[in-house]
């Protein structure tokens, strides 16, 4: 079904497009000395092919990635601004990474494909994007493995319908864009894999995540610094670590404001929704709200977590923070691991401000086990909630 969905658009692409041939607006990488075998370098034809399409003069022009073929790429980036005000990429094959971290030897080390500055990219298809990211996952310097797919500068972006597994890191990474619809993807990894976030979005605005499946061996969704007006919905996430914001502070003016958490379903996370910041810095994170959410056997459904230290070493003790307020939770069901199923804990000196439960009800799975909620200098109220949020300051 998705292959015909596909093959509709790509006719009714060129249809619409009055006054261009498919000749004139089509760039197949076949045609650009693509292999297509799984084993021969693709890449350079790739970039061939972008740049023809990314240099039409036509209306719409179509990048085309054709099905049953596997294409192996070494680290690429697709670079614009191109001359058409929107360019397609139509994607029904497999791109593969290299098995080997020596491809990486003359390339940047953070990214396996890019796409920067490019205005009213739509990447759509039913192809698969792996970043055989085995090799990578034991390196003990995770800073330095590529993220899979990255999108730089990229306003009114639109990515749908792919398939991305394995990735080296993060699956995707979406930053310094504004206008972006991800929608019906399918991002895949182990939970033990390491950092392979499913999407991580910084300083970006107006993003729209929605309808999609999320389980990898991290954040199914991360926001960090600089990113403002997000809204998440419909996605199914775990295993992962859930959807976080953050973490803060690790800049000198982090901020992130008016995100949207909506019918979500976590299942089997190690955490749930969480917002987490370090100490020592300056910034907020305010307005957000989390409705409509379903945990199954999640691991700490709700988290605030302002004196944020993964290692545990050389943590900060600091009297500046980020400033959280005007946090909603409401409309939450469902169970959790654990007993401590809400944990709200903030910075003794900046504190955490009107922070709203509505209608939640999580209980422990555990035989026995009354769930409960712990509190540290937060303030705001609850109504119809279970556990009672006992500690919440006005």
């Amino acid at each position: 079904m998705e292959r015909l969905v596909f093959t509709i658009f790509v006719t009714a692409l060129h249809i619409l497009t009055p006054g261009v041939s498919s000749a004139s607006s089509s760039f197949n990488v076949m045609n650009y000395g693509a292999v297509g075998d799984g084993r021969a370098d693709d890449s350079a034809a790739f970039l061939k092919a972008w740049e023809a399409a990314c240099k039409a003069p036509s209306r719409n022009p179509t990048l085309i990635i054709p099905e049953k073929k596997i294409f192996l790429l070494n680290p690429v980036t697709f670079s614009g601004p191109c001359n058409s005000t929107s360019i397609y990429v139509l994607m029904s094959a497999d791109i593969v990474a290299p098995n080997s971290k020596m491809a990486w030897n003359g390339f940047h080390i953070n990214r396996w494909l890019a796409f920067t500055n490019v205005n009213g990219l739509n990447i759509i298809g039913s192809g698969t994007i792996n970043g055989r990211g085995h090799a990578w996952w034991s390196n003990p310097c995770l800073h330095k493995v590529p993220k899979a797919l990255t999108f730089y500068g990229c306003n009114g972006l639109v990515l749908k319908g792919i398939r991305h597994i394995n990735s080296q890191r993060n699956h995707i990474t979406i930053s310094n864009c504004d206008d972006v619809t991800v929608s019906n993807l399918h991002i895949s990894a182990p939970g033990t894999s390491p950092n392979t976030d499913g999407i991580d979005i910084s300083g970006s605005t107006n993003v729209r995540i929605r309808d999609s499946f999320i389980g990898t061996g991290d954040d199914c969704v991360a926001i960090s610094a600089g990113s403002s007006r997000i809204n998440i919905t419909g996605i199914e996430c775990g295993p992962g670590h859930g959807i976080s914001i953050g973490s803060l502070g690790a800049g000198e003016n982090d901020k992130v404001e008016e995100v949207q958490v909506r019918n979500c379903t976590f299942k089997g996370t190690m955490t749930g929704v969480r917002i987490k910041t370090w100490q020592g810095s300056v910034g907020y994170a305010r307005k957000i709200s989390f409705e409509k959410i379903r945990f199954i056997r999640a691991d700490s459904p709700i988290i605030i977590d302002q004196y944020y230290c993964p290692e545990g070493v050389n943590c900060k003790n600091e009297t500046s923070g980020i400033k959280i307020s005007d946090i909603t939770y409401s409309s939450i069901s469902g169970t959790s691991i654990t007993d401590k199923v809400i944990n709200l804990s903030c910075d003794q000196n900046v504190g955490c401000n009107n922070i709203q439960f509505r209608y939640v009800y999580i209980k422990s799975t555990v035989p026995g086990k009354k769930a409960y909620c712990s509190t540290f200098n937060a303030h705001g109220n609850y109504t119809h909630t279970r556990p009672v949020v006992t500690g919440l300051l006005p």
